[in-house]
C-alpha cells in the first residue's frame, strides 16, 4: 500500500523511459533490430491497405474489416516505434508529461479497437459460412461501417476512462517509467499515493473486454465448426477452414498477450517479462498480421500478383 499524497512533492513533468537496461553496444543492436521490423510492419500493413483498396474482387466485408486491421497495427505500431527508436540513441530518453498522456492515450485506443475489430471479423465468417444466403443484406457495406465505428466508439471509452484514471494520479518527484513507452503498469509503479482503485480498474476493464469479444468470437467459431463438420466433402471442408485460419492465428497472438499483460492478478508485477511481452504486440504482431492473412490467403496473393503485372 503506497502512501497517501504529500503536498510538499513537487509533480512531475516529464518521465524517463528506461526502456531494456543494456550496454550501449547492445542499444545500437536493439535500435537496428526495431527498425527493421517497424519497418516490415509499415511496408507489410500499407501494401495490405493498397492491395485490398484497388483490387476490385476484393471489395467484401471480410477484405473491408481486414483493410482496418492493418490501419491499426499500422497506427499502434507507430505509437510506439518512433519514440522507442529514438530513446535507443538518446541518453536523456525523456518523454513529456503530456506526451506519456498522449502516447498511452492513442495506444489504448487502438488496441482496444483492434480486439473489438477481431471479434467483428469472427462475426464476419460466421455469417459467411453459416447463414451464407442471408451474408450480404446481414453484412452490408452500411453494417461493416457500423460495426467498424462501434469498435473505434468502444475503444475511445475505455481509452478515455484509462487515460482519466491513470492521468489522475500523483507523480511526486519519482519519474522513471521502467518500460519503453507510457502504459498502465509502469505508470503504476511510479505513482506516490494508493493505487488500489486504478489496479481494480484496470484488472475489471481488461477482463470485461477479454470476456466479451472472446465471447463473440468463441461462440461464432463454435457455430463455424458445427456448420463445417456437416459438410460432405473434405476438400469443402478445408476450403471452408482455410478461409479461418487466418483469422484464428491472428486471434491467438493477440488475445494471448494482451492476456498475459492486463488480465491477470499480478500481471503489473514483473516489469522486465512485461517489456518482452509488449514488444509482441506493439510490434511483432503488427508485422506478422500482414504476412499472416497474405501468406494464407489465395485471394490476397492473387490481387497482389494481378497488381504488380498491371491487369
Amino acid at each position: 500500500m503506497k502512501n497517501e499524497f504529500n503536498g510538499n512533492y513537487s509533480e512531475v513533468t516529464e518521465f524517463i523511459l528506461l526502456g531494456f537496461r543494456t550496454p550501449p553496444k547492445l542499444q545500437i543492436l536493439l535500435f537496428f533490430v526495431f527498425l527493421l521490423i517497424y519497418m516490415v510492419t509499415v511496408v507489410g500493413n500499407v501494401s495490405m491497405i493498397i492491395v485490398i483498396k484497388m483490387d476490385s474482387r476484393l471489395q467484401t466485408p471480410m477484405y473491408f474489416f481486414l483493410k482496418n486491421l492493418s490501419a491499426l497495427d499500422l497506427c499502434y505500431s507507430t505509437v510506439i516505434a518512433p519514440k522507442a527508436l529514438a530513446n535507443f540513441l538518446s541518453d536523456e530518453k525523456k518523454i513529456s508529461y503530456n506526451g506519456c498522456a498522449a502516447q498511452f492515450f492513442f495506444f489504448a485506443l487502438f488496441v482496444t479497437t483492434e480486439g473489438f475489430l477481431l471479434a467483428v471479423m469472427a462475426f464476419d465468417r460466421f455469417s459467411a459460412i453459416c447463414s451464407p444466403l442471408l451474408y450480404p443484406v446481414r453484412m452490408s457495406q452500411k453494417v461493416c461501417v457500423q460495426l467498424v465505428t462501434g469498435s473505434y466508439i468502444c475503444g475511445s471509452i475505455n481509452s478515455i476512462v484509462q487515460t482519466s484514471f491513470t492521468f489522475s494520479l500523483h507523480f511526486c518527484g519519482e519519474n522513471r517509467l521502467d518500460h519503453f513507452f507510457c502504459d498502465v503498469p509502469a505508470l503504476i509503479k511510479v505513482s506516490c499515493v494508493d493505487t488500489f482503485v486504478n489496479e481494480i480498474v484496470l484488472f475489471i476493464l481488461s477482463g470485461f473486454i477479454i470476456i466479451t469479444t472472446t465471447t463473440v468470437i468463441l461462440v461464432s467459431y463454435a457455430y463455424i465448426l458445427s456448420t463445417v463438420l456437416k459438410i460432405p466433402s473434405t476438400h469443402g471442408r478445408g476450403k471452408t477452414f482455410s478461409t479461418c485460419g487466418s483469422h484464428i492465428a491472428a486471434v491467438s497472438l493477440f488475445y494471448g498477450t494482451v492476456f498475459f499483460m492486463y488480465a491477470q492478478p499480478g500481471a503489473i508485477s514483473s516489469p522486465e517479462q512485461n517489456k518482452i511481452v509488449a514488444v509482441l504486440y506493439t510490434l511483432i504482431i503488427p508485422m506478422l498480421n500482414p504476412l499472416i492473412y497474405s501468406l494464407r490467403n489465395q485471394d490476397v496473393k492473387d490481387a497482389v500478383k494481378r497488381l504488380l503485372c498491371g491487369k
